[in-house]
């Protein structure tokens, strides 16, 4: 009986251990990769000003910019920990963090590329750590598929077969249709491409953390089968297709716009796809399929808050304003409509002088 029991405290601290440390690679991989996307932008500006041919018209221009090199190391960085994150922790877990990336590229957006972050996106930035603390509180704590041999039984799904088929034939039309058609006009044409691509980039990377995990563990040699390879290559493929068609969207709009649509349209893929291959939803309490659910759309919230209004000039002040005494409004109310009355008279006064001057 003690002998169960220490096994079963046993696998509950490696459980809990897996989690904290796939959360702290997912964190480190957010700050990486939502560093990245500025550094790219700075090559592709410096770029511009050369006059060479943009990103966004099939130029390869920035592959002679050093700092995008870096801004590809600073995002290779962050796809390494993400990886490793997925060996350790929940896709549903890992993915959702990315709201952080969000988080970290606005900051840096309004720092280095003086695109404006006004109080509503302050605010925005605020509930995408609250969201995302609430996706951590709420998310599954241990894996649905722990081997490589059970995740081979779960690609044969036909619904997860469905899934890739429509993802591969929807990335084959817009990259030879709907792309030069209409991708220079439309933000949701690249972003929808990198987000269906990226869910199996994900699904992918999931495949390969666990092959090297068991071989790092000795458990079993995880490159002897098939679909490790099959994963590898698959990974490389569509991290290909989203870097080339992700710097077309950088080129063409804001990185403040870029960004946030990109995580809405990632996260919700990856999640799809997850529950229809691991099923981690299935095994948790309505409580946490609600406060997930709760988390994601205060995300969402925030990321709306960062783009919807970011022309608008709003700032502490306007707060201040609000909160000024009726009669201190009412009376600088009054002051304005005077000063209206007053425009108003001299230009009635002004039109019938130059009627009367002309009669």
């Amino acid at each position: 009986m003690s002998s169960s029991t220490g096994i079963m405290v046993d696998t509950k601290v490696y459980d809990t251990t897996n989690f904290y440390i796939g959360l702290g690679l997912a964190i480190s991989s957010s700050g990486f990769i939502g560093a990245s996307f500025i550094i790219k932008k700075k090559a592709l500006i410096r770029l511009q000003r050369y006059g060479a041919l943009r990103a966004s018209s099939g130029g390869f221009g920035y592959l002679k910019e050093w700092i995008w090199w870096a801004g590809l190391l600073s995002m290779g960085i962050g796809e390494a920990a993400n990886f490793a994150a997925y060996a350790f922790a929940p896709a549903s877990l890992v993915t959702p963090l990315g709201a952080l990336s969000v988080l970290i590229s606005a900051i840096l957006a309004s720092k280095y590329l003086n695109e404006k972050l006004n109080l509503l996106g302050k605010i925005g930035c605020l509930l995408c750590i609250l969201g995302s603390t609430m996706l951590v509180l709420h998310s599954p704590k241990e894996e649905e598929i722990s081997t490589l041999s059970e995740l081979v039984d779960k690609v044969k799904d036909p619904g997860y077969i469905i899934y890739i088929l429509i993802v591969v034939v929807y990335s084959l039309l817009t990259i030879f249709y709907f792309g030069p058609a209409y991708g220079n006009q439309n933000i949701m044409v690249y972003i929808c491409l990198c987000s269906s691509v990226g869910s199996l980039t994900v699904m992918s990377c999931k495949g390969l953390g666990l092959a090297l995990k068991e071989t790092i563990s000795g458990y079993n040699n995880g490159f002897t089968n098939w679909l490790t390879w099959v994963f590898l290559f698959s990974v490389i493929l569509c991290i290909s297709v989203q870097m080339n068609y992700l710097n077309r969207s950088l080129d063409l709009f804001d990185t403040t716009i870029v960004t946030p649509i990109y995580y809405v349209f990632f996260t919700t893929l990856v999640l799809i796809a997850s529950a229809i291959l691991f099923r981690e939803w299935e095994n948790m309490s309505t409580e946490d399929i609600l406060g997930s659910l709760c988390g994601f759309i205060t995300v969402i919230l925030a990321i709306f808050l960062l783009n919807a209004f970011k022309e608008l000039d709003i700032n502490y002040g306007n707060v201040r304003h609000m909160l000024r005494p009726k009669r201190e409004l009412h009376l600088s109310n009054n002051s304005q409509w005077n000063d209206r009355d007053e425009e108003r008279l001299i230009t009635r006064i002004e039109t019938e002088l130059n009627h009367t001057y002309g009669a």
